[in-house]
């Protein structure tokens, strides 16, 4: 694949960031579903968000540094390009605009996979988007007011939402979640189908949720991740997975797929979801699947020959809720080389 194709770091924060956060689409209720444990928010104005947060203090942020340093020391952070320009700008560092902050806040967001019926020659096919891609209707400033009125219960505190911290590492850290032998992080009452967010405040908690990092105990004998992945990239042997062979970090980007990447191993718009759907722990929330607006057979035309106008570009931001590579013609390559290699 030719790197210079790839976005840029900030760019694809701000693709991903936009796919989760855009718009103020209400989110549906199943609170007569899941139990929280006291963890979900609803906030006069706000959708409903459940969510689940555990809070650390930022003096642990030069341990959290040393222990990414040593894994990049020892080799054990991949060396793939794409990954490494993925987080190459993280750090474990306060702002300077924010030197002053004592908390930071570790929110998961439960957020369901969408699967959008695309129509082509006579045939329909159902495609997975799945959750963070799309706009789920919870924003930053919903969070933040969820933040100072449930989490902290008082005005006057700074809250802001910080992208540069390595999310699923403070996740586990702070025993909000385990890591799988997929190495993506599970929630309890949530599995895999969350949205991870972090809050730096000035607020000090008494609660300071440290915690060595844990893996799930359930995928200790289990084999179906890895005995399904459809590029081997998880291994039996241990819970860290072989990045450079993610069909994830391949279709997030512009640019032709590597070749050892076959039609066949493709399941979703963006993304890889194919570890994810037979996972036992997320066997519950399988089910719950938002169903969008199908895609008519005349704008899937326009999708697969890339040629988008703006009619198409509007009626897909609508149908996709505001999907990235759907509304923008900058992405737009991206959406027709996924969708071509789903629909054959």
């Amino acid at each position: 694949m030719d790197c210079s194709t790839l976005f840029s770091t900030s760019s694809r924060r701000e693709f991903l960031k936009k796919a989760a956060l855009l718009g103020s689409l209400g989110f549906i209720s199943h609170k007569n579903i899941f139990a929280f444990n006291g963890s979900i928010g609803k906030t006069d104005g706000l959708p409903d968000i459940f969510y689940k947060y555990k809070t650390m203090s930022v003096d642990h942020f030069p341990k959290l540094q040393k222990d990414i340093e040593t894994l990049k020391r020892k080799g054990l952070l991949s060396r793939n390009k794409i990954f490494k320009g993925y987080i190459e700008d993280m750090t474990y560092e306060l702002p300077e605009n924010f030197t002053d902050a004592k908390s930071i806040i570790i929110m998961a967001a439960f957020t369901r996979s969408a699967i959008v019926k695309f129509h082509w020659h006579g045939k329909k096919y159902d495609v997975i988007i799945p959750p963070q891609y799309y706009d789920s209707g919870i924003s930053i400033e919903d969070l933040k007011k969820v933040i100072q009125k449930d989490i902290i219960e008082s005005s006057g505190y700074k809250i802001e939402n910080t992208t540069t911290v390595h999310l699923k590492q403070l996740a586990v850290r702070s025993g909000l979640g385990r890591y799988g032998r997929n190495n993506l992080c599970y929630v309890k009452g949530m599995g895999t189908f969350i949205t991870l967010y972090a809050f730096l405040t000035n607020f000090q908690f008494e609660d300071d949720h440290w915690t060595s990092l844990n893996l799930l105990d359930a995928c200790r004998t289990c084999p179906i991740c890895y005995g399904i992945c459809p590029t081997n990239c998880i291994k039996k042997e241990n819970f860290v997975i072989n990045v450079g062979k993610c069909i994830t970090l391949y279709n997030e980007i512009n640019g032709n797929f590597p070749n050892w990447i076959l039609p066949s191993m493709h399941n979703a718009l963006i993304g890889c979801i194919k570890c994810q759907y037979p996972c036992p722990e997320n066997e519950k929330f399988i089910p719950l699947a938002e169903r969008l607006e199908d895609v008519t057979e005349s704008e899937t035309h326009k999708i697969l020959n890339g040629k988008p106008d703006e009619k198409l570009l509007a009626s897909l931001s609508q149908k996709l809720k505001k999907f990235i590579p759907a509304t923008s013609k900058e992405y737009f390559p991206i959406f027709t080389r996924n969708l071509r290699a789903l629909i054959r």
